[in-house]
């Protein structure tokens, strides 16, 4: 694979989205896993799932701040693309960079799917009936009106 200066970027991008993450539903899963006495593999698949629904929850984010009203998401539409509103430090980039912006909706959409299959991968394995919540949760996060 040939690496570009956007290929370059992008790979950026996530990583400091990925850093900037809210985790505390990461940590209380992870948390839930060790005190109900999981082994590292299952404490790691869980830390794997929170990072995958965590990213998936700011990707999906993204696609409704640019393709819903300000009435149907009950907050301003479109002010991440609003220069000087951003999460990242000023020096990185000029106003905040979102996945629609760099790659398109269509391919973020398709990297939701991506996310959500890579989040219920984790889970295999897992009694299927104590996993169905956190099936259900990132299917929640993927499809949430998009």
């Amino acid at each position: 694979m040939k690496l570009t200066t956007l290929t370059l970027f992008i790979t950026l991008q996530l990583q400091i989205k990925l850093h900037s993450l809210k985790q505390s539903k990461g940590r209380a899963l992870i948390l839930g896993a060790i005190v109900g006495g999981g082994c590292d593999e299952d404490v790691e698949k869980l830390r794997k799932f929170a990072r995958c629904i965590g990213l998936l929850f700011e990707v999906v984010d993204d696609i409704l701040d640019v393709t819903k009203s300000s009435e149907e998401l009950g907050k301003t539409a479109g002010k991440d693309l609003v220069a000087d509103k951003t999460t990242y430090p000023k020096d990185l980039v000029a106003d905040k960079t979102t996945y629609p912006k760099l790659i398109g909706i269509e391919e973020s959409r398709e990297f939701v799917k991506k996310l959500n299959m890579e989040a219920q991968e984790q889970l295999v394995g897992f009694d299927v009936d104590k996993a169905a919540p956190l099936v259900a949760l990132a299917n929640y996060i993927a499809y949430r009106d998009i």
